[in-house]
């Protein structure tokens, strides 16, 4: 029975003599296996023989395949420490001789059943499944803990072969996927994922169950929309960069600003047409590039941003209209003055208490300048930004040199609209 994971093994003398261990678990091959009485000599850990076929415990790593052994498994265990065995981790602490055998980044289903038959060698029973001879771990069983993957062409791509488990980088580029790989999203330990060059034309929502994932690369493929899901799942806390450059994405759906934890985002050449009017959430982001889109206008809370480097060059920007569109309505509507209550209040909301449809009517709620919120009724008004107020290294809007693009404003009332005309002029 075998058992990849990371181990540090740690003796209980050190304290003792003043020492300290290194604290840093190394990629190993843990075999519960059968000590054979032909066995060559090992490096033995300690104990004694148990009886003509005794079960042992091997330690095999990349550099020491024939590993250490623990012999004397029977009655030699003084605790197991468990309570972390759903994250992979564990310590199986030995009597003779005195180290605790610390585990981790081990897939827990597999670490609890290594764990149930180390137990049922401890207590002297059989172990369910038969017990191999003791022999050195081949190499082959370390490709399993490579951490980094690039594929550039479609014959090097794995069509039998599943990646390996511990994979932090996986690259797949120029391969001709037309989907994503399901068995990518079985890589809980992926912080970095390429897909770029390739002919991909919709992300599954299983992408967001990637825990660990931080850069998600995917340039250069057929995407037409960014999924909803994608936006509310565990994504929100993980990812830091994003390029969806030279795709064919015409807008990015309100819920994308959730992805708070953004600091990099690549949205070149292809066919926005406007940015999300919340994006001011995205309070973390440093990088913004989006040149070669169709861009007609910037929203207001793009106003909010603080970037290092923006990029807008190529967009069809308007000039500033002169006339305001007013769309006031008073008495405000029934629906209108529930709207602003419940936003202004931040009232807990969701399809399960109220229609859908007006889920989505308050989630695409505009901003005032004086910070409320307004639903269908308010003034638009345009007006003109310089790009450096929110970032310091700003690309050309155009040939021309220009730095300045339009902003749209949204006024909650005719106060408001009065109060802020000096702004628009």
């Amino acid at each position: 029975m075998k058992l990849h994971c990371e181990v540090e093994v740690i003796s209980r003398h050190l304290p003792a003599l003043g020492l300290r261990n290194r604290g840093k678990g190394v990629r190993a091959v843990l075999i519960l296996c059968q000590q054979t009485p032909k066995s060559p000599p090992w490096p033995q850990a300690g104990g004694e023989r148990g009886g003509p076929h005794p079960a042992c415990l091997l330690v095999s790593t990349l550099k020491d395949k024939r590993g250490t052994r623990y012999e004397q498994l029977k009655e030699n265990i003084e605790q197991f420490f468990t309570k972390f065995v759903d994250e992979g981790k564990a310590t199986v602490r030995l009597k003779t001789p005195p180290v605790d055998i610390c585990l981790s980044k081990a897939n827990s289903v597999s670490l609890k059943g290594f764990l149930s038959a180390v137990r049922l060698a401890h207590r002297g029973c059989e172990v369910e499944a038969p017990l191999p001879a003791l022999a050195p771990v081949k190499t082959s069983e370390f490709e399993k803990f490579k951490t980094k993957m690039v594929i550039t062409s479609k014959k090097d791509y794995p069509l039998s072969k599943s990646f390996p488990h511990y994979l932090e980088h996986l690259q797949t580029s120029y391969c001709g996927l037309v989907r994503v790989d399901m068995r990518m999203l079985c890589l809980k330990n992926l912080r970095k994922l390429d897909l770029s060059h390739n002919h991909i034309k919709k992300l599954p929502a299983t992408i967001g169950d990637l825990i660990s994932l931080q850069e998600l690369n995917l340039s250069d493929n057929h995407l037409e929309s960014f999924s909803v899901a994608l936006c509310h799942s565990t994504l929100q806390k993980s990812l830091r960069s994003l390029d969806l450059s030279k795709n064919k994405i015409k807008a990015l759906p309100v819920q994308f600003c959730q992805l708070r934890e953004l600091i990099d985002l690549k949205l070149d050449c292809n066919e926005l047409i406007r940015f999300p009017f919340k994006i001011g959430q995205l309070t973390n982001l440093r990088f913004l590039s989006a040149a070669q889109n169709k861009l007609s206008f910037l929203p207001s809370e793009f106003r909010n941003l603080s970037l290092e480097y923006l990029d807008l060059f190529g967009n069809t920007f308007e000039q500033p209209k002169v006339l305001p569109v007013i769309m006031l309505q008073m008495p405000l509507t029934l629906l209108e003055s529930s709207a602003r209550t419940i936003l202004h209040n931040r009232i807990p909301y969701g399809s399960h208490i109220i229609p859908f449809h007006l889920c989505q009517d308050l989630d695409t709620a505009k901003t005032c300048v004086c910070g409320r919120l307004c639903l269908s009724c308010f003034t638009q008004g345009t007006t003109s930004m310089n790009l450096h107020s929110v970032a310091h290294t700003v690309v050309l809007v155009d040939n021309m040199g220009g730095t300045e693009a339009p902003v749209i404003s949204y006024f909650c009332s005719l106060g408001c609209y009065i109060n802020s005309c000096d702004m628009l002029k």
